[in-house]
């Protein structure tokens, strides 16, 4: 039977009575079966392209390597070069018909909605109000390849070329133009720099090509068929539809919001009208001679982003629709690319490799010039400019409506597709090579903790709130710090949110009047706000917020402490307590942050645990006026941490309202390493200060204690002793540091980054109401700054 004739189908010989009754009766093939019940035929596609394409990543992930690689080859893998040649495998698996037909709408489908929510992450108000730096980048990433390919387009056309021919290349030449704000959004993601200083650049300039962009792809889509007529029709149909979205569609959905109380998740019926005006859109962009995709998009770019109806929507969706429907889509879009056919039109694809090398180099130039004008480092200027000529799932589809509509050839289209793949393989290996924030470690040459502060200077201190139960602790210790007039408080104050709903990480500074986040978080600011004026002038308060993905909040923190210069980063404990003691709430992504903030912090970091102590909260927040009514226990081994907080507790102490009692656990053994001598003598610097400081007065209500401590069940024994005896106790973290005091304590530590007295003090074990916070002096990239401390 002839090759290629679509109501033929190969027949694989099948015992013919193994389904001899019921509805097997007149069925003598597996094929047979396949294609008359379609679910399970779609079962068994589906399930082949999962496992092609985790088998293929699996090996492409060891060398840094994105999914949408392993997608794109998996569909070489399926396609007319490989398995789709084995005429068995095709007969069963991807018959024509209905085959194929079905798991083509069911990954177009998926893409539809995939668009959609692109649309409601992104956000096109703030697209507007990104720097001037931005704009630009975003207006010549996509004129500059733009311009540069119509030049070449120009250079290469031929003599009596075909109408047809010449719609191919203005397709292709704009396609390659292309800047998608997704696909960079998946890119940065995926190489951890979402929060960056360079992703969020990359992004703002992104979402000002795109909303362009996509329109222009859309007008060269219906081009095939262009005349003044129908183009005045198209543009009309267009304009009736965005004053519906914007006048009509996106007030409900605004009404839909109001009625959610907040705190709330949204109404399950106003999610199910949200799909199926969704749905309409498609239909009607349809029906208007646009792609459906288009309108999915247009319509979710009208949908609010973040909560409660954005983030509902992306998070009910996007897990199945990204990590299935979108993967199908990919693979089944590759699987129609066949490479034995890629010289059938030499000049095509010679065309096509010209435009695409020439509108990469011409997005590259375009993009640096401006980014190293602006005085962005050289590395993170070519970074910046390989962020923004990456290509991925988006350009696929136009690639595909190209060639569904027949506007491009299958030599071209088979030749664009290598294109991304190669892409997709190359920028993401040479940007992690130019641009690693992680390796620097935000790690300062200047040194910025409490210890090294000039005498009556500023002391700057970065509080972090995640959620409302965390200001009344923090504002209870920042009361405890003791600012005076010769040395005030600085308090900058990062509300943290997980990024839900939108695609783009949002920085918000509420001294400009902007606090549209809610109503939950007016309060905190308000709290702060209420802080900083019952302090007669001693501190000065600034709140800003962060909505960022939780694994990258440590770069917000990190980044601010770094801009503001501050010394000290008080953070949350990611656990809560009930009022009996045990454990109410445990929060993981909190931990992971704080560990990251432990790793890359540029200046000294506090972890403050809170035990829900109500007549604690009360002793610190209100302003008395008698002597010791707060209870602060230093506990002090020694090495760096410790002396730092040794120095915060002083600060403390000099508060007529605070008694500090310091504890010094000793080993009672002479080192002979000579490392631990020097430690020793910078300790026992400290510890002489605190001792004619209690013979003076000069801190107030000031007591040292000495304790020969011999090993860590000794050093537990005490520490269990004097626990509820003290409001507040503070220790240093010395992760890593092996000591006699603490040996054997490590073995049982739960937490880490509490170390091992600040773990003992937060255990569950420990029925004890005192609040903890753990202290880790600033890493120096100085090797010898020790030295210095004298």
């Amino acid at each position: 039977m002839p090759e290629g004739n679509e109501t033929d189908r190969v027949c694989v010989p099948f015992p013919p009575k193994v389904y001899s009754t019921g509805i097997w009766e007149n069925i003598t093939s597996p094929s047979e079966i396949l294609n008359k019940y379609p679910l399970p035929l779609l079962e068994l596609q589906m399930l082949l392209v999962f496992f092609i394409t985790q088998v293929v990543h699996f090996f492409l992930n060891r060398l840094g390597i994105p999914i949408l690689a392993s997608q794109i080859i998996a569909g070489f893998i399926l396609g007319p070069m490989m398995l789709g040649s084995v005429d068995t495998l095709k007969s069963i698996l991807f018959p024509h018909y209905f085959g194929r037909e079905i798991i083509d709408t069911t990954a177009t489908f998926g893409f539809a909605i995939y668009l959609f929510l692109v649309g409601v992450k992104m956000d096109v108000k703030g697209a507007f109000k990104t720097v001037k730096t931005a704009k630009i980048i975003g207006i010549l990433s996509l004129f500059s390849p733009l311009v540069v390919g119509c030049i070449v387009l120009e250079l290469m056309q031929e003599d009596n070329q075909s109408k047809q021919v010449k719609i191919e290349r203005i397709a292709i030449t704009s396609s390659e133009s292309m800047t998608s704000v997704s696909v960079i959004a998946c890119l940065l993601s995926e190489l951890k720099i979402l929060n960056s200083e360079l992703g969020r650049l990359a992004l703002s300039s992104a979402t000002i090509g795109d909303l362009s962009g996509l329109i222009m792809t859309s007008v060269v889509s219906s081009s095939r068929a262009w005349k003044w007529s129908s183009a005045f029709e198209n543009s009309f149909t267009i304009i009736v539809y965005v004053f519906v979205l914007v006048f009509v569609l996106r007030p409900l959905m605004f009404w839909m919001i109001r009625r959610t109380p907040e705190g709330e998740p949204i109404k399950d019926v106003y999610i199910y009208a949200v799909m199926l005006l969704a749905l309409l859109s498609c239909l009607y962009a349809r029906l208007c001679g646009r792609p459906p995709l288009f309108g999915a998009f247009l319509f979710g770019l009208g949908v609010p982003d973040g909560p409660p109806l954005g983030s509902a929507l992306v998070d009910k969706f996007e897990c199945f629709v990204s990590g299935s429907l979108v993967s199908l889509f990919v693979t089944t879009t590759t699987m129609k690319a066949d490479p034995m056919r890629l010289f059938a039109d030499p000049a095509g694809v010679k065309f096509s490799a010209v435009v695409a090398v020439v509108t990469f180099v011409a997005k590259f130039i375009g993009t640096f010039i401006p980014s190293f004008y602006s005085k962005i480092p050289l590395k993170d200027s070519l970074a910046l400019a390989l962020i923004m000529t990456s290509k991925g799932v988006l350009e696929l589809s136009f690639f595909a409506s190209f060639r569904d509509n027949r506007i491009i050839g299958d030599s071209s289209f088979c030749l664009l597709i290598i294109g991304t793949l190669l892409n997709s393989i190359v920028v993401p290996i040479l940007v992690k090579f130019l641009y690693d924030p992680v390796s620097r470690k935000y790690a300062g040459y200047q040194k910025r903790n409490i210890m090294h502060l000039k005498p009556n200077s500023e002391l700057r201190i970065l509080a972090c709130v995640h959620r409302p139960e965390n200001v009344v602790a923090l504002i209870g210790f920042l009361n405890a710090t003791c600012p005076t007039q010769e040395s005030p408080n600085a308090v900058y104050v990062l509300n943290l949110i997980e990024l839900t709903g939108r695609a783009t990480p949002v920085f918000i500074t509420h001294q400009k009047g902007n606090t549209s986040v809610g109503s939950s978080y007016e309060n905190f600011i308000f709290a702060f706000n209420q802080y900083a004026q019952n302090s007669w002038g001693l501190v000065t308060m600034n709140a800003f917020t962060a909505i960022s993905p939780p694994d990258m909040m440590h770069e917000d923190i990190c980044t601010m402490a770094l801009d503001k210069q501050t010394s000290f980063i008080l953070l949350p404990f990611h656990r809560k307590w009930s009022i009996d003691g045990s454990i109410e709430t445990e929060y993981t992504a909190i931990r992971n942050l704080n560990s990251s903030v432990l790793e890359t912090a540029p200046c000294s970091v506090g972890i403050l645990v809170e035990r829900d102590n109500a007549s604690t909260r009360s002793r610190m927040l209100t302003q008395l006026s008698s002597r010791s009514s707060y209870r602060v226990c230093m506990i002090f081994i020694g090495g760096k941490d410790d002396r730092e907080a040794l120095t915060l507790a002083k600060r403390m102490c000099q508060d007529p309202r605070v008694s500090l009692t310091v504890i010094r656990f000793r080993s009672g053994e002479q080192s002979e390493n000579v490392l631990i001598e020097w430690d020793q003598i910078l300790d026992h610097q400290e510890l002489k200060d605190i001792k004619h400081s209690q013979i003076t007065g000069e801190y107030g209500d000031l007591l040292y204690m000495e304790e020969v401590v011999r090993d860590g069940p000794q050093a537990a024994g005490i520490v269990r002793s004097i626990a509820d005896g003290y409001d507040l106790i503070i220790v240093g973290r010395r992760y890593g540091v092996e000591s006699v005091q603490t040996q054997g304590l490590s073995e049982w530590s739960e937490l880490p980054e509490l170390g091992v007295i600040g773990d003992l003090l937060a255990s569950t074990d420990l029925q004890s109401r005192a609040s903890v916070l753990v202290v880790q002096q600033q890493h120096y990239v100085d090797v010898d700054a020790d030295k210095n401390e004298l």
